[in-house]
């Protein structure tokens, strides 16, 4: 009995599946789909700062609440000029963008960052007018 043909099927059905489910988290994670509509703005005091892949991110305190504040990727995020040069832990901040969805994660995909009198659009497209 030959069975190449059935197990060509098998092992070509199995890398597509393997495939589709590498994907989906990939596809959960970016984008806008995790967000709310709508403007959310959070004030506090920056306690980490991360800018590497796959997005920048702030962990940032807000009345003992740690937040994580997602920005663009690196490269977007630097062309904005936010480097790790203008923004040290203890520094207050103010991000403007979209809050997570899930009402209990402590979690926003920010559009703009303010230090000070600075204002940084790591998404230029999508931040709020002046």
């Amino acid at each position: 009995m030959c069975w190449t043909g059935t197990n060509r099927f098998r092992n070509g059905t199995l890398i597509a599946v393997l495939a589709v489910l590498a994907a989906v988290p990939a596809f959960a994670h970016h984008g806008w789909s995790w967000t709310q509509d709508g403007f959310f703005e959070l004030k506090g005091v920056v306690t980490e700062i991360y800018i590497g892949n796959p997005h920048a991110t702030l962990d940032v305190d807000v009345e003992g609440d740690i937040w994580r504040v997602e920005l663009a990727p690196p490269s977007a995020t630097m062309r904005a000029g936010f480097t790790e040069d203008v923004v040290k832990k203890g520094d207050e901040i103010t991000a403007i963008g979209n809050r997570s969805r899930e009402e209990t994660e402590k979690r926003m995909k920010a559009v703009r960052i303010v230090i000070g009198d600075k204002t940084y659009d790591v998404y230029p497209d999508r931040a709020p007018s002046n």
